[in-house]
């Protein structure tokens, strides 16, 4: 498998008001580059997001593996971008003012708004919150499908209302390798 990322290191984010709040071995990924078939192919974060290199390595697993094959099997296109907000940033989850701290403030999580698929003449954007038809409600069914198997935590529309409008992704260590937390 090659993977490969475009993007710039970043210096070890340090902690702020809370210690736990570090990101080790951050970068900022501008774009991640994975195998498609016989091709590479370039899928760019819009926009950049800062990751801890691990979660990094697990989003272009998930590109590979799950997220690209799917792209091309609903819409005939390679996945091209993921509109994204929230890598790392120091907040509790749920943006409580109190309880655990959310594994973005880690580096170790992503949110997605929307995937979009086609080479800039024929586009195709599926905004997670609201697919626009039966396709893009399958296509949207599948990724979530493939993220409870790539990621500890998988949460997006229907899990609760800070997730109304985007999927949460995140590789927060469990008890046991094979637990996931899905809805």
């Amino acid at each position: 498998m090659a993977i490969h990322g475009s993007g710039v290191r970043a210096t070890e984010i340090k902690p702020g008001h809370d210690a736990a709040c570090s990101v080790v071995d951050p970068v900022v990924v501008e774009a991640l580059t994975v195998r498609a078939g016989s091709v590479s192919v370039r899928t760019s974060l819009q926009p950049p997001a800062t990751l801890s290199c691990t979660m990094a390595k697990a989003v272009a697993l998930w590109l590979e593996t799950s997220v690209q094959p799917l792209a091309k099997g609903y819409f005939a296109r390679e996945l091209t971008e993921l509109r994204v907000g929230g890598g790392h940033e120091c907040r509790r989850r749920n943006r409580s003012t109190n309880g655990p701290l959310s594994e973005h403030s880690t580096g170790q999580a992503l949110d997605i708004f929307a995937f979009v698929t086609g080479d800039g003449k024929a586009d195709e954007t599926v905004v997670v919150e609201k697919p626009h038809d039966a396709t893009q409600e399958r296509f949207l069914a599948a990724i979530r499908q493939s993220a409870c198997g790539a990621f500890m935590t998988s949460l997006g529309p229907g899990s609760d209302a800070a997730h109304a409008n985007h999927l949460h992704v995140d590789i927060q260590p469990r008890r046991s390798a094979s637990s996931r937390f899905c809805q």
